[in-house]
């Protein structure tokens, strides 16, 4: 008689297997091609895997870059991230986005039609990543409605950078990244402000 167990095990190694050589298959190509480029076929070739395995696995190519992102947001700082008033980080967003496109994270958390899963996992990563840091900041500064400001300020810089990207806006566009982000610096730095005056 075959021990259940034992049966199962094996398919429990290779299911494993699988979902780890698609990441590492995604994240290769996601990182050479950006996400809009790189096809679920195309993950599924360098993995040597059938690519309907992303469905099952991650239940999109979405699900599969923010998989990635999880892992990736884990390893990438032991400390908290970086908010939004720091120039450096600023700078730094803005040049990836201009690069890269907003990015999934981003178009997921903006979208309410998509996969319901995705997207709460996407808030989550964008609150996580952009809100919660500007929350720290201005709450330890002592300033009101921090929340509301925070989200204020991730909100104006999403819109400055995707619109950037999407050369909707053709002078912000052809602006470099450091010129951008001290005008936004400039102009968002008074949310900082205790008193809730502009300075």
């Amino acid at each position: 008689m075959t021990d259940p167990k034992g049966a199962s095990a094996p398919r429990r190694r290779d299911a494993a297997g699988s979902r780890q050589a698609l990441l590492v298959a995604a994240r290769t190509l996601f990182n050479e091609r950006g996400f809009d480029r790189t096809t679920i076929r195309d993950i599924g070739e360098l993995a040597g895997l059938d690519p309907t395995l992303i469905a099952r696995y991650f239940g999109s190519k979405s699900g599969l870059y923010l998989a990635i992102l999880r892992t990736d947001f884990a390893a990438e700082e032991a400390e908290s991230p970086r908010d939004l008033f720091d120039r450096e980080r600023m700078i730094e967003l803005l040049d990836r986005v201009q690069r890269r496109g907003p990015g999934p994270v981003v178009a997921s958390a903006l979208r309410a039609d998509g996969d319901p899963s995705v997207h709460d996992e996407a808030l989550a990563a964008f609150t996580e990543r952009l809100v919660d840091p500007l929350v720290r900041r201005l709450e330890s500064g002592g300033v009101s409605e921090s929340r509301l400001r925070a989200e204020l300020v991730a909100a104006a810089f999403v819109g400055v950078a995707v619109g950037r990207h999407a050369d909707a806006f053709p002078t912000l566009s052809g602006a470099p990244a450091e010129q951008i982000a001290a005008l936004l610096l400039d102009s968002l730095g008074r949310l900082e402000d205790p008193s809730g005056r502009a300075t």
